[in-house]
């Protein structure tokens, strides 16, 4: 890599960590708010929504921002609309007000869409065109980071490891109960200003560092004709990323949750165990990535489908610290999917790769709808139950990977 690009380099590779780190925090979050603003499940699962929503509603006003302002200008934007988010935890948590927690993550998530729109361009251009794709896979690699130590920081300093029993709650008298809910309420201030001081820092860097400009390639695919709607595998390939970011999210977000239901973990050490079950995930790309060489990613995709509905079902039918590896081997074996399915959803569609692109990329918004879903279920049975939900939308996945069984390579481009 030529040295005036170094800097550069290095500052957006930190964006890919600063939004894993901020996604991750949510499964920390969900139990923490639940406790502290005395939530149900399905309550407690709008903090997903409200994150993966912005997904939805901002990608196409961020592409057509930066395409008027460019790239810099709008990861710039985006930073600053990710610090306004962590500095509104404050006031939120000072009122212990549940809908003013929800328009941060709102606001946050609005600026990490601008974020993941120039980031993965931009990393392509630092550079010689034949070592793009390294590049790309060494920030996104930053990313699964961030994921591993996104709840190891939660667990330590957000998450107080006290929960109260109903019987604990009602011998309290109602000032005791409002002062342990606002000292709850109050532990997410400090790193959210830290967070927010952090991404500050690296808004005013960006804006003092000189970035070459993107220019926007006309695409040399052959050209096909007909509405993008007439192509039936993108149609599913977005049905099936759908599912799969709704799984992805549930299976993370209630995993504190579930620690302490079935194997009596308290949340804190919950905490530390999705840490490692992350770090899995992690490491599962990289298994993946390899295995790919010698198994056509559609047929791995399809392996890893059944073998996640089979672990979720004994995380369903057992109990104790059966249950919990079963969760953890979930995630080693959802490491793979986001990208294999988008690259299988996008192949072949010529000069429609860029808006079927953005159509599988808006179905992150699966990530809004499922946890809402399994909230309820667990609402009106019990949060094992409710881990029926992610293992049904693996069985859409496997569907779609056995209708692109015939596909023996495919090139991975993006991670989520």
């Amino acid at each position: 890599m030529k040295n005036k690009y170094l800097l550069p380099f290095i500052l957006l590779t930190s964006l890919f960590f600063l939004w894993g780190f901020a996604l991750n925090l949510n499964p920390i979050l969900i139990p923490h708010l639940k406790k502290a603003c005395q939530l149900t499940d399905l309550q407690s699962a709008l903090i997903d929504s409200a994150s993966y929503i912005a997904y939805f509603l901002v990608a196409l006003p961020a592409g057509l921002f930066m395409k008027k302002y460019g790239y810099k200008f709008g990861i710039t934007f985006g930073l600053l609309l990710f610090a306004i988010g962590t500095f509104l935890f404050y006031p939120a948590a000072e009122l212990r007000n549940y809908a003013f927690f929800l328009v941060a993550l709102f606001v946050i998530a609005s600026g990490l869409t601008f974020l993941e729109t120039a980031a993965n361009p931009y990393i392509t251009v630092l550079g010689d065109a034949d070592s793009a794709t390294q590049r790309l896979n060494f920030a996104q690699s930053f990313n699964g980071l961030a994921a591993f130590l996104a709840p190891l920081a939660g667990g330590l300093f957000i998450l107080s490891g006290k929960t109260l029993t109903p019987q604990e709650e009602q011998a309290m008298s109602a000032d005791q109960l409002n002062e342990y809910l606002n000292h709850e309420a109050s532990s997410v201030q400090t790193p959210f200003l830290v967070i927010g001081v952090v991404v500050l820092f690296v808004a005013i860097l960006i804006w003092r560092t000189a970035l070459p400009e993107i220019k926007e390639e006309s695409d040399e695919d052959v050209s096909s004709g007909g509405s993008i709607w007439g192509e039936k595998n993108l149609i599913l390939g977005v049905i099936a990323q759908f599912f799969y970011v709704g799984a992805q999210v549930c299976v993370s977000s209630f995993f504190i949750r579930f620690s302490d239901k079935v194997a009596g973990i308290e949340e804190r050490s919950a905490a530390f165990f999705l840490s490692g079950a992350l770090l899995g995930f992690m490491i599962g790309r990289f298994v993946g990535t390899y295995l790919m060489r010698f198994v056509a990613p559609s047929r791995l995709l399809a392996i890893y489908s059944v073998i996640n509905f089979a672990l979720l079902i004994i995380a369903i039918m057992t109990t104790g610290m059966v249950s919990i590896y079963a969760l953890i081997g979930v995630e080693f074996f959802m490491s793979i999917m986001f990208p294999t399915i988008f690259a299988l959803s996008i192949r072949g569609l010529g000069e429609k790769t860029k808006i079927g692109s953005s159509l599988v990329i808006m179905a992150i918004m699966g990530g809004a709808i499922f946890p809402v879903i399994m909230g309820r279920v667990s609402d009106m049975s019990n949060i094992q139950t409710s881990y029926i939900v992610p293992a049904l939308c693996f069985i859409v996945v496997l569907y779609f990977a056995l209708k692109n069984a015939k596909v023996k390579h495919v090139k991975l481009g993006t991670s989520h």
